[in-house]
């Protein structure tokens, strides 16, 4: 069997702006979207947006595997029953492993694959790596020196732009994703009120998406923590985006896992 070429796509810009460089140097590249059912409305129409434009599906994991393994309606809540409740956390990332990571390897398969990773010529730091001696990773932005504005540039010139969560997130995954900043938190609850409702509700027995207190805590200390920005709604020369990272550093938050939010 000839060799497998897979993209993974997390709905973020830089591995968006990747298959939109490699869409025309390897026709025969395959998508993957690893979609936990919680993923905010924004990157599920960029999804789609994106999928026109490469005029290819990008496949959906685990729902679109053709494995027994999974059901059709496998996400993050069917997970969450499987650990207790326990809701996850930087020191125990199961949400990674069973709703992307594994459903990745599973679509890959025992096939030979090269697998693309859009991180990016500025960046230093490393992308999934998997054991499996099957697959061989590979880095086409450092190749060809594609960095920050790079990845713009290509967005723009596509038309695709970026995924409307940028005015007020810095990364894709899940709209609860405990990676988020106090500010992220609270551009949810601004955006997508519903979302941040229920996202409290996940909290119980003691299990809280922070270490530093419950959402519910964070809103009734919202006003001092929005007064701490200082540049708010819009994306403007990427300026936002550099302000909550500037903030996540300052809270000490670990760096995500890639193949989420890449």
């Amino acid at each position: 069997m000839s060799t497998r070429h897979i993209l993974g796509i997390s709905g973020g810009k830089d591995s968006s702006a990747l298959a939109i460089f490699m869409r025309d140097k390897v026709p025969e590249m395959e998508y993957v979207f690893c979609d936990t059912g919680s993923e905010l409305a924004e990157t599920y129409d960029y999804i789609k947006k994106l999928e026109a434009y490469l005029n290819k599906k990008i496949v959906k994991v685990p729902q679109e595997l053709p494995s027994r393994k999974y059901s059709r309606s496998y996400d993050f809540d069917k997970a969450l029953k499987l650990y207790g409740g326990y809701l996850p956390s930087p020191q125990s990332r199961w949400c990674t492993k069973k709703l992307k990571l594994e459903p990745f390897e599973a679509f890959i398969g025992d096939d030979d694959v090269v697998n693309y990773v859009g991180i990016r010529y500025d960046e230093n730091r490393k992308g999934y790596i998997t054991s499996k001696e099957n697959v061989k990773t590979v880095f086409p932005f450092h190749e060809h020196k594609i960095d920050m504005k790079g990845v713009s540039q290509i967005l723009e010139r596509s038309g695709i732009g970026i995924p409307g969560y940028y005015n007020w997130r810095t990364r894709s995954g899940c709209y609860f994703c405990f990676y988020q900043s106090k500010k992220e938190w609270l551009g949810l609850k601004e955006e997508h009120p519903d979302l941040f409702e229920k996202a409290k509700k996940y909290e119980k027995d003691g299990f809280t998406w922070r270490a530093d207190g419950s959402l519910s805590d964070m809103e009734k200390n919202a006003e001092n923590i929005q007064n701490s920005v200082s540049n708010t709604k819009g994306y403007k020369s990427n300026k936002l985006i550099h302000s909550l990272d500037d903030e996540i550093d300052e809270e000490n938050i670990e760096k995500p896992c890639l193949i989420c939010h890449l």
